[in-house]
């Protein structure tokens, strides 16, 4: 990923000095491992954890040569070990091992150590979601449903909304995570022809990882596809966040806006603008990682034991799904954290259109009185259209009908304008979200 959108920490676990620091971690695991059962001399192991050691450049001027990186990573470290004058115990390093035993199972490290960053990142949203909702529970909005006027809401129950989906989303990666925290020592077609199943259980264990309890030479990518579909997920409601704030900044609504930093501009031409620019980021972002998940499952289907088609994709959409999510986290917190809300301006627009959103209660409360369903529909639509394309008062309108005076008294007709009755469920509702 471009450097615009990783973040150090993140980038780091993706760089290729971490991605061979954890390849040794393998080897000399494996190593240290095999000795303690007797099939590697101790003092060998010694040595190569003192001098053990390699430098990317060497790697990579090596790999211009052999074509193959994980015989250029073996090469630089006997050069290395040579260097220290112990090249007699650079024999056993990688001994009865093939190349994916070292590079799925580092990964797997590598996936470990992002999806550390990104529950860590998860975190702090939830708590932003979960302070706003609660700074907003009672401040009165109009839902939307196909982007129309439908029926009362409170900005609050929407952040309860995105903290209820985010949290399942975290529940889904770390179990996601949890799943592809497996390693493999066991060889070319996972037959386990030249270590003891017990080394490759202990060599795992060191790792902090569990041995596949099956694999061939590589291990199951539907490990990495439920990996990047619970990242693909958790982008999802991120986006989601920021297209609604996107849709409640338009000029026409002006209900909620992301922060505009002091000397930010928006617009080189409309010195007046101030644009959405993070929540599009997102949007456009997570579209991104969307996309990663469809060559994730391309890589599931491998012929026969192995073959190297799902490698080459590997090195781009495992580290671009992570550093991305990882961005689009702390982006997305700055968002909540800092966006302005403006309920004076929800509840102009939610009593712009004079009472037509209580035409729901208007119609529940008729039949309870005793009309019939479709009589009551027909009657509040007609009146409720017209007052529409008028630009008519729908509780003054409805006052004056015959048919509403003689099942309704005033202040009946009033309780079914009331936003208390309406919203009488939201403190009910925040409970069941984020608990007494």
């Amino acid at each position: 990923m471009i450097s615009r959108y990783t973040r150090p920490e993140m980038g780091r676990i993706w760089s290729e000095q971490n991605k061979y620091e954890q390849w040794l971690a393998v080897e000399l695991a494996a190593s240290e491992t095999l000795a303690g059962l007797g099939q590697v001399p101790a003092d060998a192991v010694a040595q190569l954890k003192a001098h053990a050691g390699f430098s990317v450049e060497r790697i990579e001027a090596i790999e211009r040569e052999t074509r193959h990186d994980v015989i250029a990573f073996t090469t630089a470290v006997a050069e290395q070990m040579a260097a220290a004058g112990a090249a007699g115990a650079s024999r056993w390093f990688h001994f009865g091992m093939t190349s994916n035993d070292v590079v799925d199972t580092a990964q797997a490290c590598q996936m470990q150590q992002a999806a550390a960053l990104i529950l860590a990142g998860i975190d702090p949203l939830l708590a932003a979601l979960e302070k706003r909702a609660r700074e907003f529970q009672h401040a009165v909005q109009i839902g939307r449903t196909h982007g129309i006027h439908a029926e009362p809401i409170t900005f609050g129950l929407k952040l309860a909304l995105w903290y209820d989906e985010l949290r399942r989303n975290r529940a889904r990666f770390a179990q996601a995570a949890d799943e592809a925290r497996v390693g493999k020592i066991s060889g070319a077609v996972g037959t386990l022809a030249h270590l003891p199943m017990e080394a490759e259980e202990r060599i795992c264990a060191k790792l902090g990882l569990r041995a596949a309890p099956v694999s061939s030479q590589v291990l199951s990518r539907d490990l990495h596809a439920a990996y990047i579909a619970a990242l693909a997920l958790v982008c999802a409601t991120l986006e989601k966040i920021a297209l609604e704030v996107r849709h409640l900044q338009r000029t026409e609504v002006r209900e909620v806006m992301e922060p505009f930093a002091t000397g930010q501009k928006g617009s080189s031409a409309m010195p007046h603008k101030k644009n959405p620019i993070v929540c599009e980021q997102i949007c456009g972002l997570a579209r991104v990682v969307r996309s990663n998940l469809q060559a994730a499952f391309e890589n599931i289907p491998l012929w026969h034991e192995r073959d190297i088609s799902h490698s080459s994709v590997e090195r781009v959409i495992l580290p671009d799904s992570c550093i991305l999510t990882d961005y689009l986290l702390a982006k997305t917190t700055w968002l909540v954290e800092g966006m302005r809300v403006f309920p004076a301006r929800m509840k102009q627009n939610l009593e712009s259109t004079k009472g037509l959103v209580f035409s729901g209660q208007v119609l529940l409360d008729l039949v309870a009185a005793g009309m019939l369903r479709e009589l009551a529909y027909k009657l509040v639509q007609t009146h409720a259209l017209a007052c529409w394309e008028s630009d008519g008062d729908f509780r003054a309108t409805l006052e004056a009908l015959p048919e509403i005076q003689a099942l309704m008294s005033p202040s009946q007709l009033a309780h079914a304008f009331s936003y208390e009755r309406q919203l009488g469920n939201v403190d009910a509702i925040f409970t069941r979200v984020f608990g007494a």
